[in-house]
């Protein structure tokens, strides 16, 4: 029977192992949700946001394959609408020549950022607009014609007053796509706010409930650079697969100087994800390593002999 003085002790903590799986769960779950919020921050505020996009795209009205390709684009579609005969194979090089001369022109930059503007902006309304759509996202490019008939002017060019302007609709997006990417715009949308703010609460989570948290923050660190580096692996699959699904290989320079300019951001963050959790793990593994040094366990007393038997003899 008990002693009547004797007082209840502490009450036990849970069991270091439980403890330390718990915090491995929610370490790796914060790990796998980084990268995806990562992914989900650079769609939602970087390609949703048009001034972005028009500042990304702007410095690609001077790379060779954009222009090229942009040219090959232009040039064709003017040759299709001429009217068949003999004069349209002897006049299709000096509109294409013409088109490649136009590229090079400060008029094209300004259609360039327009048209992108345009389509663009045309995009993103169809993609936050809530009613069913009724037809293919269309953008008009008469303010565009407008903008670059206003450059020729400026440059003197002749007859460039006699440029029409007119309402010219041009499809960028079928309707049966929109539903769908409207969807995923508005998942990724959330995405961006809640994933990042969940992967940090369960990093810090995981780390308070660890039996070690020094460990547990060398852990979290390592993840968030394995998730940097894996995100970086995707955009580089994912250019690949892009490239490699061209119909037209002629295109693929062009395609991968725009995928590379809308990815950069992406790029940049999965290296910094990498580089912030390797800097993490290799400071808390520092820091444990000097603590153990500089704190060495106590060692084992050593047990004294037991004393010899004594030879003597009582009488």
């Amino acid at each position: 029977m008990p002693r009547s003085d004797e007082r209840p002790g502490p009450q036990r903590t849970p069991p270091a192992r439980l403890r330390d799986a718990l915090s491995a769960a929610l370490v790796a779950l914060a790990c796998l949700l980084a990268p995806l919020g990562a992914f989900a921050a650079w769609a939602a505020y970087g390609l949703a946001d048009t001034g972005r996009y028009v500042s990304t795209m702007a410095p690609l009205a001077a790379d060779p394959a954009v222009r090229e390709a942009v040219a090959d684009a232009v040039g064709d579609g003017v040759v299709r609408e001429l009217d068949p005969g003999p004069m349209r194979g002897t006049i299709g090089p000096f509109v294409q020549d013409a088109v490649r001369s136009f590229t090079r022109t400060e008029a094209f930059r300004t259609a360039w950022e327009a048209g992108n503007r345009a389509v663009h902006g045309a995009v993103l309304h169809a993609l936050r607009d809530e009613r069913p759509p009724r037809g293919p996202v269309t953008v008009d490019l008469a303010p565009v014609v407008a903008q670059v008939k206003q450059q020729l002017a400026a440059d003197h060019m002749p007859f460039a007053h006699r440029i029409p302007v007119r309402r010219t609709e041009v499809a960028v997006l079928p309707a049966e796509d929109v539903p769908g990417l409207r969807k995923g715009y508005h998942v990724l949308d959330a995405a961006a706010l809640w994933l990042p703010l969940a992967a940090a609460a369960l990093a810090v989570t995981g780390i308070a409930v660890a039996a070690c948290r020094r460990r547990a923050l060398t852990a979290t660190g390592l993840g968030t650079a394995l998730g940097g580096a894996l995100l970086a692996l995707a955009v580089a699959l994912g250019r690949h697969l892009t490239l490699t699904d061209l119909p037209d290989p002629a295109h693929r320079p062009a395609a991968a100087a725009i995928y590379d300019a809308l990815t950069a951001t992406l790029r940049t963050t999965s290296w910094l994800l990498l580089a912030l959790g390797l800097t993490v793990a290799l400071a808390s593994w520092l820091t444990t390593r000097r603590t153990s040094t500089a704190h060495p366990a106590p060692a084992t007393p050593t047990p004294a002999p037991a004393p010899a038997p004594s030879s003597r003899t009582s009488v």
